[in-house]
């Protein structure tokens, strides 16, 4: 989910590549509702193994009312911190064998 603010305005959508879609985002590349309300912050996010499962919870949190899809931020991120200069320098540690 990407916002403006804390408890700002919501954007839900789902991708196969979370670091370059939010880079667009942040660049404004593509006009749309992300781009006219300036929505920049991913704010929360989760992983899943099939597109077809990403693509089902979309559609279900699109449906949550706000107050709900505010409390998962909220659980998971209370200070609505922009996540994406986390996962963006985030290196994965080698497996150990």
């Amino acid at each position: 989910m990407l916002s403006d603010r804390q408890r700002g305005t919501l954007y839900i959508g789902v991708t196969s590549d979370l670091l370059n879609r939010i880079a667009q985002h942040r660049e404004g590349v593509f006009e749309g509702f992300s781009k006219h309300y300036s929505l920049r912050r991913l704010v929360w996010y989760e992983t899943h193994d099939l597109m077809t499962e990403a693509i089902q919870c979309e559609r279900t949190l699109k449906h949550w009312v706000r107050d709900w899809k505010i409390n998962l931020i909220e659980r998971d991120n209370p200070c609505w911190n922009d996540l994406y200069e986390g996962i963006a320098s985030w290196t994965p540690v080698p497996r150990q064998v």
